[in-house]
This record gives structure tokens, sequence and C-alpha cells, in this order.
């Protein structure tokens, strides 16, 4: 099959651009690509700034996927900023992880937050949505393609994404330095990276989800490849949705094989990012 190509066409602060990079005009000043709001000292609102791909994906590059990005501010080290890839859950748009309030489902105002000190700690931020703009979920867990998963149109997404990456077509950034994050379908997508894509990523962090072809209470942790990167879990222990236990069983397996993991659990939180969130995955990602 021919290799899809990359289609940019970015449009940030009013500005459009097309090419084969990212061009972006660069406040010295500025300390952060986002505004938070706060309502009695307590955050409420996270606004971040971002551009947009748009990458051809699926049979003869006929399908079109939107990736969503950021760069951190300021000039990047020599060898390009470190990259977050964060997955989306089901039936929701990765644009979303730019923007949450203290009112959204899920968690979204600690999502947006996680964006934010993500890119004040320096990492490039790239979300790329699921199939039909978010609107599905990832197939990472859905047969065939959790028995077939080099056929299915995700794979072919993340083959697309790596090439835009080490080319260059996303900016300046370290291909040897990446990481995933994701929740629900999209922390079973985090997984996925481990599970296919052997040496790519630094650490993983996985919230409210387990190994990468489990789903809900369904789950078998199989024998994991011993070069599995570092994993954060982040769970909330009333999730009715993806039960605590089989994100313990997966982070007890890394640890009997000796990877480092973490399991982080908010005893308030059900199926949803977590306040911690933000900290433990920066903290996580930024680990010698």
């Amino acid at each position: 099959m021919r290799r899809a190509g990359i289609v940019l066409a970015i449009t940030l602060g009013g500005c459009a651009f097309e090419g084969s990079a990212l061009d972006f005009t660069i406040d010295p000043d500025a300390t952060t690509r986002c505004e938070r709001t706060f309502a009695l000292e307590e955050l409420t609102h996270v606004r971040c700034d971002h551009a947009t791909v748009t990458i051809a994906t699926g049979a003869f590059g006929l399908s079109a996927r939107e990736v969503h990005l950021m760069h951190p501010v300021g000039a990047p080290p020599a060898s390009g900023w470190p990259a977050a890839i964060l997955f989306q859950g089901s039936f929701h748009s990765a644009e979303g992880f730019f923007e949450g309030d203290a009112s959204d489902d899920f968690g979204g105002l600690h999502q947006a937050n996680l964006v934010a000190s993500l890119l004040e700690a320096g990492f490039v931020v790239i979300a790329p949505e699921a199939r039909y703009d978010g609107a599905t979920y990832w197939d990472t867990n859905v047969l065939p393609w959790a028995i077939a998963w080099d056929e299915s149109e995700d794979h072919q997404l993340m083959v697309e994404l790596f090439a835009a990456i080490d080319g260059g077509g996303l900016g300046p950034i370290d291909g040897a330095r990446l990481f995933a994050t994701g929740i629900s379908s999209g922390g079973y997508m985090t997984s996925r990276m481990a599970v296919s894509y052997p040496g790519r990523f630094r650490a993983l962090a996985i919230a409210s989800a387990s190994y990468a072809t489990c789903s809900g209470p369904l789950c078998d942790v199989p024998a994991l490849p011993a070069d599995h990167p570092p994993t954060l879990f982040l769970h909330g222990r009333e999730d009715l949705v993806v039960p605590l236990a089989t994100a313990r069983a997966y982070a007890t397996a890394l640890d009997e094989q000796e990877t480092p993991t973490r399991l982080v659990v908010d005893d308030a939180s059900g199926h949803e990012w977590t306040r911690r969130a933000p900290v433990e995955i920066v903290d996580w990602f930024s680990a010698p």
C-alpha cells in the first residue's frame, strides 16, 4: 500500500501557515501558551492556544485525521523539544484537550490543565483525533484490530505521525524523547504504544484504563514486552466503567518484571481525569 502523505494547514493567532514545517511567531516575554481562570483561588477554566494539521490515512490516503498541537514558548533545545502525544477518550474531540472548565464531565478541567502544565514544562503537546473527528474511539481493543493492529487505520495514523515527527514536519521535536498519555479508550491506546511501537516512547501515563486489548471489566494482562516503558497509572477508586482492579493487575505485572511503575488512586474520583493528573504526569515524564 502506498504510504499516505501529510497535508499541513495550520492556523495560529489569526495567521495561516502552509508548508512542510510549522512556522510560529513566539513572544520572547511569554511564559505560557495558556490562560488559567480562578475563582476564590480555585481553578475554574483553562484555555490553551493550538495549531491543527491534517494527516492523510486510510487506503491510499483517502481518509484524513486532524492532529492538534502546540509548542512551548522560547527556543527549543538543540536536539528539539520532547513531545507528549495525548489520546482522548471515546466520543470526545481531541481539541477538548486545549480548553476545559470546572463544569466539564470526565475531569475536563484537569485535562486542559495537564496540557498547560506539559507546555510549561517544555513539552510539545500533540493530540490526534480518533476516527470521525473524535466521534468514535481508538481501535486498539476493538475487533478485528485488537489482533490485527497493523491493518488498522489507527496504526496508519501512528506511522504517519512518527514520520512527521522524525522528518521535522511538526517542528523541532526530539523523536528520541516521546511520551504518551490518555484516558479511557485513549488510555488503552496509550498502552498500545508499548505493545506495538517498541523503543519509541520514554514513558507512559494511563488514566482510567488498562492493557491495550482490555475493555472495561474484561481484562487479561498477558506477558508484557521486556522493554515496556515506565508506566504511571491514574485511577479513580469509584470508577464503574473501568474497574481499578484491571489497572492494578497491569501495574503488578510491570512491577514483577521490574519495569518502573506507579499507581496513583484518587479515592473521590470515578471515570475521569483526577485533580493530581497534571502534577503526577509532568513529574513522571520529567524523571531522568
